[in-house]
């Protein structure tokens, strides 16, 4: 009789335990899912591919083919679409002139500043597009969304930080020389210029930080933001915070391009200054 309670306590407390964990499993999958790091999809000749590069791809694509159909068959009496983008063009050319002071170095980094604001405005906008983050693939070892916002990857935003502080620090060096741009970092004229000249340096290489981080950290907390609130009150708030996250995710695009305007406007300003003098 003890040996039959015995295996009836060890069986429920087994079953038990299996239903407690089953559960505990069904409450992950119909959970918020936040992953910090992008999602691996495979491998292609060894590289990894992740949802988010496909995202990165799919922008590239459209972009490309938006370029195309707007600039196909360009006409000396432009039509509306033709007249609005070179309105744009040309607003932008004349925001960059007054602010670099030189039409010649506007007219170089223009096409970098574009691409930027597009790039990274392209993604925003599209991220909530149904089917992203919705789709998931097999990868072999659990279920993944096939398409994620590339501006929630970190690796993303900080390649795009890379780009952005390598075309500065070549813009200081093609307008000052490349002695007398590293004289605004190690200068031993004087004590006070030495320590000047250190943080400048780490002004620098911070900006690695400052251009990765920001845009990733207001993307990525914009999408916890609408996964928390779509999961407790689904259907009625999360439309206003998508409509609001569509205008960050554009203001986030038009930042990142000005603060590299301005940088680019901090590395030459000392080459015309002297050319004033």
């Amino acid at each position: 009789m003890a040996e039959t309670i015995h295996e009836v306590a060890h069986t429920a407390t087994t079953a038990t335990s299996t239903l407690m964990h089953e559960a505990g499993e069904a409450a992950h999958q119909s959970g918020i899912h936040v992953a910090l790091a992008a999602e691996r999809l495979g491998t292609f000749l060894g590289i990894p591919i992740t949802n988010t590069l496909i995202m990165s791809w799919i922008v590239m694509a459209i972009l490309i083919t938006l370029a195309f159909l707007a600039t196909r068959r360009p006409q000396l009496v432009p039509s509306r679409l033709q007249l609005a983008l070179e309105e744009i063009i040309t607003a932008v050319h004349t925001f960059m002139r007054e602010t670099l002071d030189n039409d010649k170095v506007a007219r170089r980094y223009l096409p970098l500043l574009c691409t930027l604001f597009l790039f990274i405005a392209t993604a925003n906008l599209i991220e909530f597009t149904p089917g992203i983050g919705s789709i998931t693939f097999w990868n072999g070892h659990e279920s993944v969304p096939l398409l994620r916002s590339m501006n929630t990857d970190l690796n993303v935003t900080l390649s795009l930080a890379i780009i952005v502080v390598i075309v500065i620090e070549i813009a200081g060096i093609v307008a000052l020389g490349f002695w007398r741009y590293a004289g605004k970092f190690i200068n031993f004229s004087s004590p006070i210029n030495f320590v000047v000249g250190l943080i400048e340096l780490v002004s620098e290489v911070s900006r690695l930080v400052s251009f990765s981080f920001r845009l990733f950290g207001n993307i990525f907390a914009g999408e916890v933001l609408l996964a928390v609130v779509t999961f407790f009150i689904p259907y009625i708030l999360p439309s206003g915070l998508m409509a609001f996250e569509l205008f960050v995710g554009v203001v986030q695009g038009a930042v990142f391009a000005l603060l590299t305007l301005f940088f680019i406007k901090l590395a030459i300003t000392e080459a015309h200054a002297e050319e004033a003098h």
